[in-house]
């Protein structure tokens, strides 16, 4: 099998020109081309010399694939489904909202975190996606060319294949690549404190943190995870680190009825949430088989939201989107994994 150039930095690109003979000059061209143009093919680079590309393509093809099926909902949201590794899928997301178009990615098939109200954490972690697999999602969706934002909250955690996801940045956000600002980015995380402390310092995108809950047993119960990185440990680093004006930093807060909605949680979140510039998202949980959690009603995230605004913390409530395509995430892959099994 080839070897894929969609996905290489450009010092890796430079590394194949090295190996190949070429000018240095043609890893920028080869970057043009797979980022800027969207070829297809290395003969498809025509200003590399034909014996350049002849070269190229006997070990290298450009990998781009396109989703192997997708779902429409009601409300334009969209799941597309990829083939990685062997006899795996992720999912992708598309979310259009008034001006704002937003395609959510996957950086891990499964994943290792064990949250005990995700259905992708239920898979067990079957592999890290390379920087190509994660590009491949945002490159390759039909509305790739109207796309404003990236949000990476799919499939995965990642911190946790940390080293791809910061090659996919540096990608997106070069200007020898596609030349996206990083304010128009948010990457997700359960709280891996190094990890953490590594794509703060690396990166310019915002971030965003799943919370769930302020206790520290509530969130070692939701998430495994708190057990090696207590929250507290999380939120020093969020509170020592400049975000300056332009980033941002947000928490991720799914709502879980009579669990983490009441008046001391609300104390709580402000106390622990004190002197850190961010807003709070609610989410509503959406209902994976066998689970025992339950969702608040509209009235019930209103009055919790309220609640916090009151407190003088930023709240919104997310708005659920792809309500009749299996909106959790990793239900669309599992079912068909079990399938291709």
């Amino acid at each position: 099998m080839k070897e894929r150039l969609f996905g290489k930095t450009l010092a890796e690109l430079s590394a194949v020109t090295s190996a190949a003979g070429l000018p240095p000059y043609a890893a920028k061209q080869i970057a043009g081309w797979l980022y800027k143009k969207g070829v297809q093919s290395v003969e498809e680079m025509t200003d590399l010399s034909l014996k350049a590309r002849t070269t190229l393509s006997e070990t290298y093809d450009v990998g781009i694939t396109p989703p192997s099926s997708e779902v429409a909902g009601s409300d334009g949201t969209k799941k597309y489904l990829f083939a990685v590794l062997e006899n795996r899928f992720i999912e992708t997301a598309f979310i259009p909202d008034r001006d704002r178009a937003t395609v959510c990615l996957s950086v891990q098939s499964g994943c290792r975190m064990g949250c005990h109200f995700c259905m992708t954490g239920k898979q067990g972690f079957q592999g890290n996606l390379s920087s190509g697999d994660i590009l491949n999602q945002f490159r390759s969706i039909p509305e790739h060319s109207g796309l404003t934002n990236i949000v990476y909250m799919g499939m995965g955690e990642p911190l946790d294949n940390l080293g791809e996801v910061l090659k996919s940045l540096e990608i997106i956000t070069s200007e020898w690549g596609y030349g996206w600002s990083p304010s128009r980015i948010t990457v997700s995380t359960v709280g891996i404190v190094a990890k953490m402390q590594q794509f703060l310092d690396s990166t310019k995108c915002n971030l965003a943190v799943s919370l769930h809950s302020p206790y520290d047993e509530e969130r070692q119960a939701l998430m495994p995870v708190q057990n090696a990185h207590p929250v507290k440990e999380v939120l020093d680093i969020i509170r020592a680190f400049d975000f300056g004006r332009q980033r941002r930093v947000s928490f991720e807060y799914i709502v879980f009825k009579g669990m983490n909605d009441t008046p001391r949680h609300v104390k709580e979140l402000a106390k622990i949430l004190n002197g850190i510039r961010c807003r709070i998202n609610l989410i509503r949980f959406h209902a994976i088989p066998g689970s025992e959690f339950v969702s608040p009603g509209t009235a019930e995230m209103e009055a919790f939201r309220d609640s916090l605004n009151a407190k003088g913390i930023i709240a919104t409530i997310r708005a659920s989107r792809g309500q009749d395509i299996n909106a959790a995430c990793g239900l669309l892959s599992t079912l068909e994994q079990n399938r291709a099994l």
